[in-house]
């Protein structure tokens, strides 16, 4: 092919041609383009093609494309959009997609510019992170949960530039949970108000800003009164703190009850199964299954749920009960389970404490659990963080001589189901006692990160990734002024099984 009949191939740059175009086969991919977004840091890479393969894109600051999106397939006759994301703020980048057709041939596309807009100063501004000499993080981006008027999801490299936000978040609430979905989409729940799930908002949004879908609590109270399940004709508050995403394309979320006992208003939980058209089909109910009688903490926020946890392993549920200073596993059993409690974990619960001090060291008030092990039900490791509120003592604190009555600690528990014993693998006590929020979790590298939600003056929210050994290091920390951060999560990529 000569040269002159290659360029016959091209049409400005825009029309893509493959090798042995000249030989009279019309090029399968027609189209590339490169456009703006709803999010200023998001780009939409759009290409045309003919033939089936797949398509990613490479980018980064210079032509070495340090960064790539995910794999998806190709849309045969109709525009393949993918959606260019983890850039940092007004600046310039380069980007290629890189497609492999079914026969096997690979087409790299040309080079193309895409310049992002800014963020919010003072948001950027806020978070400074740092990674200590001689150490190495666990690679990846960090998602941060903030508490305060009206602050978005936020994503940062580890550097702790921001690289992702979703700014169009209602007015005033406060976001969490925020997670990732194996479509790429981010899943968000918003509320605000004085009890957990007021003017809640269930919404999935895509890496451009674009709704996909949303649930606010009358919607889920009008399918609510439509469902034939067990325990389903109630009323609840809405949806708050956390969710659980299923494999079976159901959705597990946490949303507030209340009921009157004795003249008072009560305010407890429901765990609630959605199918994958968003309707309830199974309910638990805390007010059938736990003592309303046992009030540790802050009654009548009788029990203040703040995490759900799915066990592939057998398909049953464990949720953090933070009032009630236990974690729960919950007979959920895909779907088919009576609900019955199989064990309480914490003071007064099922198991005994090993490696540690009876009941000092349990944890109180907690949040963030994890599962800190690749197996998730007979012997394995969960993580969480222990903010320590209410933490009881059996010879006194803030006496001479004695232990502070409030510190946090980070917690990580080998459970046997079948022995009852816990078992700390990781037990540091935190820098600094934070009274709400948090969460721990076991790296892939194996150290652990937490975020301490309330990490204190000037830095409301400190997210610290330590060495898991007996005399734990610093590694990396990032700080976050101005704010609080109720969970500090460290991601791979913004795209599903994507490592940056």
């Amino acid at each position: 092919m000569t040269p002159k009949s290659l360029v016959g191939c091209l049409l400005l740059s825009l029309v893509v041609c493959l090798a042995g175009c000249g030989g009279g086969d019309p090029s399968p991919l027609t189209v590339t383009s490169v456009s703006t977004t709803a999010n200023p840091q998001v780009a939409l890479y759009s290409l045309a093609s003919s033939k089936a393969g797949n398509v990613y894109v490479q980018f980064g600051t210079d032509r070495n494309y340090a960064l790539k999106t995910w794999t998806q397939p190709l849309v045969v006759g109709g525009p393949t959009k993918l959606y260019v994301a983890g850039m940092k703020a007004k600046t310039l980048y380069h980007m290629r997609a890189i497609v492999n057709f079914v026969d096997g041939s690979q087409f790299t596309d040309d080079d193309h510019t895409f310049t992002t807009g800014g963020v919010d100063a003072q948001q950027q501004n806020g978070i400074a992170a740092v990674t200590s000499p001689g150490m190495t993080p666990q690679s990846g981006v960090e998602l941060l949960e903030p508490v305060g008027a009206s602050s978005p999801p936020t994503v940062t490299d580890l550097n702790g530039n921001i690289l992702w936000t979703y700014s169009l978040l209602p007015n005033g609430t406060v976001p969490n949970p925020v997670k990732l979905l194996s479509n790429g989409h981010f899943l968000i729940n918003f509320s605000v108000g004085q009890v957990d799930g007021a003017n809640s908002l269930i919404q999935e949004v895509d890496l451009g800003n674009n709704v996909i879908w949303q649930m606010n609590a009358a919607d889920l109270n009008k399918a609510l009164a439509s469902a034939t399940c067990a325990g389903c004709n109630i009323t609840v508050v809405g949806t708050h703190h956390d969710f659980a995403p299923l494999p079976n394309g159901h959705l597990v979320v946490l949303a507030a009850v209340q009921k009157e006992i004795s003249g008072t208003l009560v305010t407890g939980d429901v765990v609630i199964d959605l199918d994958e058209n968003h309707k309830p089909v199974w309910l638990w109910n805390e007010f059938d299954h736990l003592d309303i009688n046992r009030r540790p903490y802050l009654y009548p926020d009788w029990t203040h749920t703040n995490a759900i946890l799915y066990s592939p392993d057998d398909g049953n549920l464990i949720i953090s009960i933070r009032h009630q200073n236990w974690v729960v596993k919950i007979d959920y059993a895909n779907g088919t389970g009576a609900g019955d409690i199989i064990w309480k974990l914490g003071y007064q619960g099922d198991f005994k404490l090993q490696g540690g001090t009876d009941p000092t060291d349990w944890f109180y008030a907690q949040h963030g659990p994890s599962f800190a092990s690749s197996n998730t039900s007979g012997v394995f490791s969960l993580a969480l963080f222990d903010n320590g509120d209410d933490r009881v003592f059996t010879s006194g604190c803030d006496g001479p001589g004695e232990p502070p009555c409030h510190y946090s600690t980070v917690q990580m528990l080998q459970i046997d189901e079948t022995s009852k014993t816990a078992t700390f693998q990781f037990h540091p006590t935190a820098p600094i006692y934070s009274f709400f929020g948090g969460n721990a979790e076991h790296l892939a590298n194996g150290d652990v990160e937490f975020c301490e939600a309330a990490g204190g003056v000037g830095s409301l929210g400190i997210i610290y990734e330590f060495t898991n050994d007996s005399t734990p290091q610093t590694v990396w920390k990032m700080t976050v002024t101005g704010q609080y951060v109720y969970r500090g999560l460290r991601l791979p990529s913004l795209y599903p099984g994507i490592q940056w």
